[in-house]
């Protein structure tokens, strides 16, 4: 058997690749090393992962946010080896799992839309170029937080057209203070500020929302993909749920661009799940 794991901030997405050619799945809650200690993630195994886990586990492909430095990689292997003694364990960035789930093993580059942003160039094996990620306070074009920066801006400088303002306070009741107060001071600035995405696609057709996630998934573009050589003659893919929501304006913008973009997935797991088949042994 091989296990194969998403994991991000909130959830994990597991996938049990059997002998016969069956796949079991599971769900659990999410995980990060730098801000949850390794006992979280050693329980998780525990409740969530053992009782699905019926059959010898030969290799574990673990992906996930956080874990690009040696030291986590080692512990999130250590926590694995208590329960799988046997097993070849390779931990990976959320990055690697984005190409690997998007370009299989065809050179492209891969590109994250979600809460956050990112990119890569991908050589069909490995990553081999990354535009520096700079996140949500000086970067993170395209992303659900950059399109809630847009948004919660024009709010307060009066630059949104008066009919969708009154709708968006109807729904967002929120002073200044109160907005200030939820970015600077609580947890998860990001999630808050993504979390106006959804107002913005169910209000896709007025114009000042297709211009604004317009303009932002054309900063994306020229601030990242523009960046890698040979852009031009290379497929680019996303997985995330902005890219996967607002795939439309995406695909236009790519397209007047004379981008090529191909796949655009919601979350890698399948993706990453037809990759490893190959390891079923």
């Amino acid at each position: 058997m091989i296990i194969v794991a998403d994991s991000g901030g909130s959830k994990i997405d597991w996938r049990l690749l059997k002998q016969d050619g069956s796949i079991a799945q599971a769900q659990s809650s999410g995980f990060n090393p730098y801000y949850q200690p390794i006992e979280h993630l050693q329980h998780i195994l525990k409740d969530s992962l053992l009782p699905v886990a019926t059959e010898s586990v030969t290799k574990i492909f673990f992906y996930g946010t956080g874990v690009s430095s040696e030291k986590n990689q080692r512990i999130i292997q250590e926590a694995f080896l208590t329960h799988f003694k046997d097993a070849q364990i390779e931990v990976g960035w959320d990055l690697l799992a984005a190409a690997r789930a998007l370009c299989g093993r065809e050179p492209g580059i891969a590109c994250i839309l979600g809460t956050g942003s990112n990119s890569c160039l991908y050589n069909g094996e490995k990553i081999i170029g990354n535009v520096a990620n700079l996140g949500w306070i000086l970067a993170d074009e395209g992303s659900g937080t950059s399109l809630g920066k847009k948004i919660i801006f024009d709010r307060f400088r009066k630059k949104m057209p008066a009919k969708l303002e009154e709708q968006f306070n109807a729904r967002f009741p929120w002073s200044r203070e109160e907005v200030l107060e939820k970015v600077y001071q609580q947890e998860k600035p990001g999630a808050f500020l993504a979390s106006f995405a959804k107002f913005i696609f169910q209000h896709l057709k007025e114009p000042y929302c297709y211009n604004l996630v317009y303009e932002s998934f054309s900063e994306f573009y020229e601030n990242n993909v523009m960046k890698y050589d040979n852009y031009q003659n290379l497929k680019v893919h996303f997985t995330g749920s902005i890219a996967f929501y607002f795939s439309d304006v995406l695909r236009q913008v790519a397209n007047d661009k004379g981008i090529t973009v191909k796949n655009i997935l919601e979350g890698p797991i399948a993706g990453l799940t037809l990759f490893h088949q190959k390891d079923i042994q």
